[in-house]
C-alpha cells in the first residue's frame, strides 16, 4: 500500500502531460544522437588532418568514442521528465539521478581521455613508439583512474545525503590496516614506482643483479621478470631488485680494456725501448678504438710487464672480444718477429746424493739406499 500511495500522483497527470513528455524525449534524444554523431565525424577528419599538429583532437575522438547509450537515453527520459509537474520528493529524486547520470558519463570521458592521453605521452617520449606499455605508463594511468573514480564515488554519496566525513575517516582507519596487512605487496609497488620514475633500467636493457645476468622482459607491479643469459626465466620482486647493485650494460657507452704482457727478461733494452710504440701501432689498427696508453710497469728479475690500455667504443661484447682477440695476436706476432718471448715460469729441481737413507721392508731386513736431499730453485 505504502508504494502505491507513493505513484498515486501518476494518475493525477493528464494524458496530453504523458503525450509531450514522451515526445520531447524521443526528440531530445535523437538530437542527442545526432550531434554525437556530427561532433565524432568532425573530430575524426581534425586528427586524420594532422595528428601531429592537433594532439586534442585525437584525444576528443576517442573520448567522444566512450559515450554511453545508457546515458543518452536516461538523459532524454530525464528531459522528458521537466515537462511533467512531479512532487516535492521525485523532483528531488529526479535531481539526484541528473547529478549520478551526467556524472558517470563525465567520468567515462575523463577516464578514457587520461587513457589515451597517457599513451600518447609515453608513446611520443618513447624511443620505440612500437614498445609494449612500460611500467610507467600503466602506474601513472592507474593512479589517475584510481582518483578520480574514487572522487566520483564520494561525489555521488554526497549528493545522496550521506556524511562522507565520517566514510573518508573509517576508509583512512581500514587504510592503515589493510597497509600493515600487505605491506610487503605495498613495497614492491612502491619499488615499481620508483623504477618507472628513476628509470634505472627499462624492457630489453641486458643488466646484472643479484649474480643474474640476462635482459629485461617485463617490469610488473610487484615482480620483474629477467631472461637470463642461460635461458631460464628469473622473477625477482622489485624491492628485493632496488636493495642491490644493478648494472646496466646496455647504457654502456664504451669498454675500458686493460690488460698486461709479460716479456723476457733478458730482453734487450733498445727492443724494450721500441715496444710501446709497437703495442700502441697494434692497437690504433683496430676499428672502433681509442688508443690511451701503453708502458714498461714493472721490472723484476722474472719478467718485464708493460701494460696496455684502450677503450672500444663499442658497447657490444662480441666486438670488445674480436678487438680483444685481435690485439693479443698481434702481440703474439710481435714477440715472434723482435726474438722475445713470453716469459713461462721454469721449476729446476737439484738433487744432493750425500747421505744415505736407511729403508726397512715388510721381512723386517734393512737395506742401504741412496738418499735425496732436495732443493727447489726458479728460474
Amino acid at each position: 500500500m505504502k508504494f502505491t500511495s507513493q505513484f498515486a500522483f501518476l494518475r493525477a497527470i493528464e494524458l496530453d502531460n504523458w503525450l509531450t513528455a514522451g515526445a520531447v524525449t524521443v526528440v531530445a534524444f535523437l538530437l542527442m544522437h545526432a550531434l554525437i554523431r556530427w561532433s565524432r565525424r568532425r573530430i575524426a577528419r581534425l586528427a586524420e588532418a594532422g595528428k601531429a599538429d592537433r594532439p586534442y583532437a585525437e584525444v576528443l575522438a576517442a573520448t567522444l568514442g566512450r559515450t554511453s547509450m545508457v546515458a543518452v537515453t536516461l538523459t532524454a527520459l530525464l528531459i522528458g521528465l521537466t515537462v511533467l509537474d512531479l512532487p516535492a520528493p521525485w523532483d528531488l529524486r529526479v535531481r539526484h539521478l541528473w547529478f549520478i547520470t551526467l556524472g558517470a558519463q563525465l567520468a567515462l570521458y575523463i577516464d578514457h581521455a587520461l587513457s589515451v592521453s597517457a599513451k600518447r605521452y609515453f608513446r611520443t617520449h618513447a624511443k620505440d613508439p612500437d614498445a609494449p606499455a612500460t611500467v610507467a605508463h600503466t602506474l601513472v594511468s592507474w593512479a589517475m583512474k584510481t582518483v578520480l573514480w574514487t572522487v566520483f564515488l564520494l561525489a555521488v554519496l554526497a549528493n545522496l545525503g550521506i556524511n562522507i566525513s565520517a566514510f573518508v575517516a573509517s576508509l583512512g582507519i581500514g587504510g592503515v590496516a589493510v597497509a600493515l596487512a600487505v605491506q610487503n605487496i605495498l613495497g614492491d609497488l612502491f619499488a615499481s614506482l620508483s623504477i618507472a620514475v628513476d628509470k634505472p633500467f627499462e624492457v630489453g636493457d641486458a643488466i646484472v643483479v643479484n649474480g643474474v645476468s640476462g635482459a629485461v622482459e617485463k617490469v610488473g607491479l610487484k615482480t620483474t621478470r629477467i631472461r637470463a643469459d642461460s635461458g631460464e626465466q628469473v622473477v625477482i620482486a622489485n624491492a628485493d631488485l632496488l636493495k642491490n647493485t644493478v648494472r646496466n650494460y646496455k647504457r654502456m657507452a664504451n669498454r675500458r680494456v686493460a690488460f698486461s704482457l709479460l716479456f723476457d727478461p733478458a730482453t734487450p733494452v733498445a727492443v724494450a725501448r721500441e715496444l710501446p710504440a709497437r703495442l700502441r701501432a697494434i692497437v690504433e689498427r683496430q676499428p672502433s678504438v681509442r688508443f690511451d696508453r701503453a708502458h714498461l710497469k714493472n721490472v723484476t728479475q722474472d719478467a718485464l710487464e708493460f701494460e696496455v690500455v684502450y677503450f672500444v667504443l663499442v658497447p657490444s661484447y662480441g666486438t670488445f672480444m674480436d678487438t680483444q682477440q685481435q690485439v693479443l695476436l698481434g702481440a703474439l706476432e710481435l714477440m715472434e718477429e723482435l726474438g722475445v718471448g713470453n716469459v713461462r715460469p721454469v721449476q729446476r729441481v737439484a738433487v744432493d746424493m750425500a747421505q744415505g737413507l736407511r729403508v726397512v721392508g715388510d721381512d723386517d731386513e734393512e737395506e742401504e739406499a741412496p738418499a735425496a736431499r732436495v732443493g727447489g730453485g726458479r728460474s
